[in-house]
């Protein structure tokens, strides 16, 4: 089979340290956001199971039929809103599950008529990979900030990485990881306690559907996961070199949120962040062998729907030093590059530059956040200097 002779184990790491990515900086919201409905412990599984067999079939096999890394995940900002949402005590699970499935209805038309992808096609490309660039630049921070907490840990594979890129540039971030792994065990902040065992089931929750609702949880959760996950999302795309058909995967995403709802599947999108490790060069020098470690994080996470409780609990177990140190560092080429893309035309530099500010400075206005308005901000700046330039002349 083809997949196998394409995968690296640079291609396996980058998948794994996708997965840890997204699960260690969003598990905890999830939990909250389906506890502040008054969920069961079962119920809070399902969820579980739910987002992850979601989210793992659709980076699995799309990947595998495209031969392209498609890269989904789970709408952290969507959880959070939902979690605030269902602390006044005004919905119940009903509410939520009926919440989720008009999102989810919405999100399927939106890929279905294609005016996203079609909006997407107008902005340049050095505003998309000034807005990669700056939505990564917070990775990539956090991970030298992370020193502050525990120095040792982070120097040690921040010198892994650099010894890595000169002399196994392939394996620089598997190396990187290693270390990062060893120092934390020799330290004993691995909480092995987190770890348990069980075997996570589906539960169904009858939905239930109201006005109330549908403005207060359905609208936000839409607009949301739209403008901060689908949007950087394929900015990601683009920024990164690939060509796919973006409405066919959002209609895709939309489609198996709306078939997993009713199990606590709140909001399955494009990922943003974790695209870019998948993407980039560190999971594989070769662009067109990439596509494997999006098969193997869509493994992992089908894993975790069905083991949700063990993996989740042993991808957590790490210090969040180690993990926010792995992710800035695997995304060091990625930013590298969004900038060099972003700020090579000096037609769009300026605009591009805005872009990155506005993604950098994490701004959210009217609950949206800072991903949408960087590239609202760096269109209305190319507008501002360019409309009417070629017309008169």
């Amino acid at each position: 089979m083809r997949f196998f002779k394409d995968l690296s184990a640079s291609s396996l790491i980058a998948g794994f340290v996708t997965v840890l990515v997204g699960l260690t900086s969003s598990i905890a919201i999830v939990f909250q956001a389906a506890q502040s409905f008054g969920a069961t412990p079962a119920q809070v599984s399902s969820w579980v199971w739910s987002l992850g067999i979601g989210v793992g079939l659709c980076c699995w096999v799309p990947s595998i039929l495209l031969r392209k890394p498609v890269v989904v995940a789970w709408s952290t900002p969507g959880a959070a809103v939902l979690a605030t949402a269902g602390a006044t005590g005004a919905f119940g699970m009903g509410d939520a599950i009926g919440a989720f499935i008009i999102s989810a209805v919405l999100i399927a038309l939106v890929g279905i008529t294609g005016w996203f992808e079609r909006l997407m096609n107008r902005i340049p490309i050095a505003i998309a990979s000034a807005l990669l660039a700056g939505v990564l630049t917070r990775f990539g921070l956090d991970a030298f900030a992370a020193a502050q907490t525990n120095t040792w840990l982070v120097v040690a594979m921040l010198l892994a990485y650099l010894l890595g890129r000169r002399l196994l540039p392939r394996y620089s971030v598997m190396l990187t990881l290693a270390v990062g792994i060893a120092v934390a065990l020799l330290q004993h902040k691995i909480q092995w306690s987190a770890v348990q065992p069980g075997l996570t089931m589906p539960v169904f929750t009858m939905p239930s559907f109201s006005w109330q609702a549908a403005i207060s949880l359905a609208l936000p959760l839409f607009v949301v996961t739209m403008a901060s996950q689908n949007l950087p999302g394929v900015a990601i795309i683009r920024g990164s070199g690939f060509d796919l058909p973006v409405s066919k995967l959002i209609t895709m995403t939309g489609l198996a949120t709306l078939l997993l709802a009713p199990f606590g599947a709140f909001g399955i999108n494009l990922a943003a962040i974790t695209a870019a490790i998948c993407m980039g060069p560190e999971s594989h020098p070769d662009k067109a062998r990439r596509y494997t470690a999006a098969v193997v994080c869509g493994v992992i996470y089908v894993l975790i729907g069905w083991f949700g409780v063990v993996i989740a609990g042993l991808l957590t177990a790490f210090p969040h030093e180690l993990v926010v140190a792995i992710a800035g560092i695997a995304l060091l080429g990625t930013i590298g590059g969004g900038l060099h893309t972003a700020l090579q035309g000096e037609q769009y530099r300026e605009a591009a530059l805005i872009t990155f500010l506005v993604a950098v400075s994490g701004v959210t206005i009217a609950g949206i956040g800072s991903a949408f308005w960087a590239v609202v901000a760096g269109s209305l700046a190319f507008f501002v200097q360019h409309y009417g330039k070629r017309r008169s002349a």
